[in-house]
């Protein structure tokens, strides 16, 4: 049965109501009260409103988890609540400003955009974290100056003693150009390049104005005990750098590998009643989803195509309006006739006896069961007959209750069984003028255009089988259509789009960083680690597997932005001097600011939405690798300095 419900589209869920209306409905049906038989709902509608829900369950919990994580993550970054406070109160109003923003620029927000709440916790407090590592270890030198010189180093976080100064700004203004939830971030971050952005300014502001300058007497922030990491890097690098460059020549031979799945069922909820109300549908072929469809424009040309098709390997059957009527009538009126003339007679009762009582129905259960107990050491262990034998014999001795319970459920449908039969063994000559309207407009227009709808061969459980069917149709008729052509060529669009989008992003991250950096070189010492680090995301996609799909692959852009800004922090304390890279305030920041950013993309890798989860667990691998090269392939990378291991 096919619906059109009414929808409200003020409603989260615009089906919801109407949902609730027929399932209310369906448990007044006399079957379904007794238990005999059972109802699923699916279709676009439904599918819609439980991917909504589905998303939304646990968003606010872990939106509110993320935050307390992060503010965790933040307490053991700067150890000081006075420090902390804003950052939070910054955060939290940034996300207020970017969904107003969103409210007004937008509109409305889809089930990917509900998921860059939790993104925004864990990405915009970077650059906060940033500043304030970087004016906590300035604090303990300079004091009360220390926000001026933070503001002035900016994202550099160089060691007090590393000459820092201005410049590093420009470390920061060249990152921010590559945040994917710029808008949000400009609120919560450092957007102004000449003062150190929204950041400084509400820090500065809320520490001056309400005296929370923290102690001052703190040790520094870097972490010491890693200079003997930073010395050994050094010394092996050469080494380093040709692993790291085998892992490069790796990825690349993997990248043909990537698989994208088109198919946006296989993002949504398996265990939902849609879904499975849908995979119920699918087992049919003749009601799945990913059908083929083709526009001729006569009868004539349907017959023809449907000729055509029906040849293709990865075809079920072919439909058109010509489907219903039946072929060789003349043969089969005339099976049909002898088969009635023998039947007939059995099915047309003129007077049929009463119900049969329950002492009637038990005696025949005795009857039946002692005729099968006769040939019983004639038939194998598992012969389905020595299991009704039994039935029987229980059955016979059942109480009254019992025995008419069961009969009613073995002959319930038998009358109406009976009358199809008696009206199937009285069948006359089909033409196309029989088959009903419903069925007849959904494969004829009025203008003499008619519809050819082509089924697969068996169930199109992955994106690969779908192809091959879709592949297969288009050599014989490039011209085909409909649902199953839709996804692979939609799924092809994308993929080509977002090669496009990659290669334009790497080229405007490369032009933003050379002006910000006014350097050929100290771009290339950025760019490479982002190129490593998406190279090794790419190894681990192929290896786990974790296969794209419409939900993750717009994380992509969020990749490339991520993995450019830990690099450019330590490029930066690089121009400045720092000797030790990874003993530096600067690591300390990086690795907490990924721990925040972690907590954002583990958020999403638990949610029940198997899209939304999908983009949390890639965002997580890349998150891994760029974590990785930016604290061991940068510090091999950067050109050579003497180190003072004093």
């Amino acid at each position: 049965m096919i619906t059109k419900p009414k929808l409200d589209y003020g409603s989260f869920q615009p089906g919801g109501a109407a949902s609730d209306a027929m399932v209310q409905a369906i448990k007044t049906l006399e079957f379904v009260k007794s238990g005999q038989a059972k109802v699923h709902m699916t279709g676009q509608v439904k599918l819609d409103d439980e991917e909504f829900a589905t998303v939304a369950e646990g968003m606010v919990t872990g939106l509110l988890g993320s935050l307390a994580l992060v503010t965790l993550w933040l307490t053991l970054a700067v150890r000081s609540w006075r420090v902390v406070l804003p950052i939070v109160v910054t955060l939290v109003v940034g996300l207020l400003l970017t969904t107003g923003f969103a409210a007004v620029a937008v509109g409305t927000l889809n089930l990917i955009s509900v998921a860059f709440a939790i993104l925004f916790v864990g990405i915009a407090v970077d650059f906060a974290i940033q500043f304030s590592v970087r004016f906590r270890a300035q604090h303990a030198d300079s004091g009360d100056a220390g926000i001026l010189e933070a503001a002035g180093d900016g994202g550099g976080n160089g060691a007090p003693d590393s000459g820092g100064g201005s410049g590093n700004i420009r470390g920061l203004s060249g990152v921010y150009a590559h945040r994917l939830s710029g808008g949000g971030a400009a609120w919560a971050d450092c957007r102004d390049r000449d003062a150190g952005g929204v950041c400084v300014h509400h820090h500065s502001a809320s520490r001056v104005a309400e005296n929370l300058s923290p102690e001052t007497r703190l040790p520094r922030y870097g972490y010491g005990f890693m200079k003997p990491v930073d010395v050994k890097i050094r010394h092996h690098r050469h080494v380093l750098l040709g692993v790291f460059g085998l892992v490069a020549v790796a990825g690349i031979a993997l990248v043909p590998k990537l698989q994208f799945d088109g198919d946006p069922l296989h993002t949504k909820n398996p265990n939902s009643e849609g879904m499975r109300a849908l995979h119920l549908l699918m087992s049919n072929p003749q009601s799945s989803p990913y059908s083929a469809e083709l526009l001729v424009k006569s009868l004539d040309d349907a017959q023809k195509q449907a000729e055509r098709l029906s040849s293709v390997p990865q075809v079920h059957d072919v439909l058109w309006l010509g489907s219903f009527v039946p072929t060789k009538q003349d043969e089969k009126l005339a099976l049909i006739q002898d088969a009635a003339s023998i039947l007939l007679p059995t099915l047309i009762v003129p007077n049929p006896k009463p119900a049969p009582s329950a002492d009637e129905l038990r005696a025949s259960a005795a009857a039946t069961a002692t005729a099968l107990g006769g040939v019983l050491d004639k038939l194998s262990a598992q012969d389905p007959l020595r299991r009704i034998q039994a039935a029987l014999v229980k059955l016979s001795t059942a109480p009254d209750a019992q025995v008419l319970a069961a009969n009613n459920a073995l002959v319930r449908f038998l009358p109406l069984q009976l009358d199809q039969l008696r009206t199937m063994l009285q069948a006359t000559p089909v033409t196309l003028k029989d088959v009903p309207p419903s069925i007849a407009n959904d494969y004829l227009l009025p203008d003499g255009r008619a519809l050819v709808e082509v089924h697969p061969t068996g169930v199109m459980s992955s994106s690969g089988a779908l192809r091959k069917f879709v592949t297969a149709l288009q050599k014989v008729e490039p011209e085909i259509a409909g649902t199953a052509v839709d996804i692979v060529e939609s799924a092809r669009s994308i993929v080509r789009a977002f090669e496009q989008a990659a290669a334009a992003a790497i080229i405007m991250i490369a032009l933003i960083l050379f002006l910000a950096l006014r350097r050929v070189k100290d771009m290339l010492l950025v760019l490479a680690p982002l190129m490593l680090s998406a190279l090794m995301t790419v190894i681990l996609v192929v290896v786990l597997p974790e296969t794209l799909n419409f939900a993750n692959i717009i994380a992509l852009p969020l990749l490339l932005g991520v993995g450019v800004s830990f690099n450019i922090y330590f490029v930066m304390n690089w121009r400045d001097g720092v000797k030790f890279p990874l003993a530096s305030p600067t690591a300390r920041a990086v690795l907490f600011s990924a721990l925040t950013t972690g907590t954002a993309f583990g958020s999403l890798a638990l949610s029940h939405h198997p899209g939304t989860a999908s983009m949390g667990r890639l965002l997580l691998l890349s998150l891994g690798c760029t974590l990785l090269v930016t604290l061991v392939f940068v510090p091999a990378l950067l050109p050579k300095r003497p180190i003072d291991e004093a």
